[in-house]
């Protein structure tokens, strides 16, 4: 996983709520079981408050805003309105229907519902600024990346309400999570700094610095910081999500991988445990097993997704996840059933990249590859980062015969990824050579080929036989007038039975190869240099190596040894 995307999680998560002064201890309850994850635990004390306290805005925001957590928006924006009918000037559910709005893509109404929101806000109130500030963080998916305007947008809102309150550790670590969104870490660790400064206790600025350890590739650092917020607080699960999350980046770069694969398995089961095991903290495990990109764990995002899809309150975004661990597991009809499912009834704006990326693996591996490729087409222009959907498309492309397509498109992710492999660079130009038609011939195609061919070449530590002597066949191809030879292939035919020959151990490819280079140079020496001797001295050593040659043999025939 990309380090944006594990930002977006960080800055998702980590905001804190816990300094307000509540109305009601019961409030403050709900807003601390807020700040833990412990959703649906919120969200009942939540309602059980707008029965009881029916006239207080602030309880239809804090219930709107859980929906907004467990990924309901649509009943998040019905709360919001009914805070706004309890109280026409709520400053705080203007920001909730700004944030729907903002998730929705609706930039305009969005921007409306904020500046409505801060007009409301009381002179010291800087709860309007912590929401508006967080809504411009909020991604549609927690692998999400934010854009650089709304990181921009949410810390230049949030300095106007520290303005207000300098003291505010819900503005802080709000800014804070903006800065590290954008890899700030500078700023953020002084906005989460100064937050511990003003509430030692605050475990969620712990857990915030723990992160900015994290992406600085300091593990130890990091877990420090989540043993200092579970020392502040045992049960805060938040600290586990992240210690499981670093586990996981330090598993890429630590000897002992499996173990700590294994570790952030049981942090992440901890967090579980902690956080009421609602929905959206079980879909929250879904996209941390997504970015594991460990085969062991698709066997339990399929378990996972399995066990959501049973309960009466499915949220569709399950057949995602049942999709992804379906094409994962090989199960390929099952996997493509459920993305058709996801993709014709989910709200288009809720479909991401990684969708039509996966739509496309399933539909190439169910024989529709045409359309497959098609969507992974969709999925790079909608995340042109995402270059090796281009390697995916040409591998297709080859396997089909496509080759002039498939040509470019290696061309095209050998440029954009900046990576040259041997092997891609060789499909490059093996592409272009079998795109070459004699009947309708482009010489293009075969300048290219040969260009990746003599890449390769040039890259390898050592010749490679394979690029000598395609580099052979597409001169060879240039050179297909007998009768006015130029030779174009020699100097690559003679590199080709240079390398192969001095191998220990010819295997049948090579005898092919080499009975092909001395078949052209015999063919030059008839053709070209008239000389019988030495074009029946290498049609010889054509045969030498593949007794069956027909050229050598045709030449044998009409010139016998005397």
């Amino acid at each position: 996983m990309k380090i944006t995307s594990k930002v977006a999680v960080a800055a998702f998560g980590l905001m804190c709520i816990g300094s307000v002064a509540a109305k009601a201890q019961s409030l403050d309850d709900a807003k601390k079981a807020i700040n833990a994850e412990q959703y649906s635990k919120a969200k009942s004390m939540l309602k059980n408050l707008t029965v009881t306290e029916p006239t207080k805005d602030e309880d239809y925001f804090y219930l709107g805003w859980v929906y907004l957590q467990q990924d309901e928006a649509d009943s998040a924006k019905l709360i919001f309105n009914k805070g706004l009918a309890v109280n026409p000037k709520s400053a705080l559910n203007y920001a909730g229907l700004g944030a729907v709005a903002f998730l929705d893509k609706d930039k305009a109404t969005a921007t409306t519902n904020f500046n409505q929101a801060i007009a409301l806000a009381t002179k010291k109130d800087v709860q309007p600024y912590v929401y508006v500030g967080r809504a411009y963080l909020l991604v549609p998916t927690v692998n999400a990346a934010i854009a650089p305007a709304d990181a921009k947008a949410a810390i230049d809102i949030l300095t106007k309400g520290l303005a207000i309150n300098p003291k505010s550790t819900d503005l802080l670590l709000a800014r804070g999570s903006a800065y590290l969104s954008q890899l700030q870490n500078t700023e953020a660790s002084n906005d989460f700094d100064a937050a511990l400064e003003i509430n030692p206790k605050l475990a969620s600025a712990d857990v915030a610095e723990g992160v900015i350890s994290k992406f600085a590739n300091n593990y130890t650092d990091a877990e420090a910081k989540f043993q200092a917020a579970l020392a502040i607080d045992p049960n805060f699960g938040p600290a586990y999500r992240e210690w499981a999350e670093t586990d996981l980046r330090w598993s890429n770069n630590e000897a002992a991988q499996a173990a700590k694969r294994q570790e952030a398995v049981e942090h992440y089961q901890k967090y579980l445990s902690l956080t009421d095991m609602s929905v959206e903290s079980q879909m929250r495990y879904a996209d941390f097993l997504i970015s594991a990109h460990d085969p062991a764990d698709y066997k339990i995002l399929e378990t996972v997704a399995t066990d959501l899809s049973k309960s009466a309150n499915t949220n569709l975004r399950i057949y995602r996840y049942l999709a992804y661990a379906a094409y994962e597991n090989k199960d390929y009809p099952a996997g493509l059933t459920a993305m058709n499912t996801w993709m014709t009834k989910a709200d288009p704006k809720r479909i991401i990249p990684a969708d039509y990326l996966y739509l496309g693996h399933l539909q190439i591996a169910s024989g529709q590859d045409s359309i497959g490729m098609m969507n992974l087409q969709k999925a790079y222009e909608l995340d042109s980062t995402q270059t090796d959907v281009l390697a995916e498309i040409a591998k297709s492309l080859y396997t089909s015969k496509k080759y002039k397509q498939a040509g470019d498109e290696y061309a095209l992710y050998i440029t954009k990824s900046k990576k040259e492999s041997l092997n891609d660079l060789f499909r490059e130009g093996s592409a272009y050579y079998y795109a070459f038609d004699a009947k309708k011939p482009d010489t293009t195609l075969l300048t290219k080929a040969d260009s990746a061919f003599a890449r390769i070449q040039h890259l390898a530590t050592q010749p490679v036989a394979i690029a000598a002597l395609y580099r052979a066949y597409v001169n060879d191809t240039k050179d297909a007038d007998r009768n006015n030879i130029k030779g174009l292939a020699i100097p690559y035919y003679q590199d080709y039975i240079k390398i192969v020959t001095s191998k220990a151990t010819l295997t049948p490819a090579d005898k092919k190869g080499l009975a092909a280079a001395y078949d052209y140079l015999g063919r030059y020496d008839e053709f070209k240099l008239k000389d019988e001797a030495q074009a029946s001295d290498n049609y010889s050593k054509a045969l030498l190596n593949d007794p069956t040659d027909t050229e050598a043999l045709d030449y044998t025939k009409k010139h016998p040894k005397k």
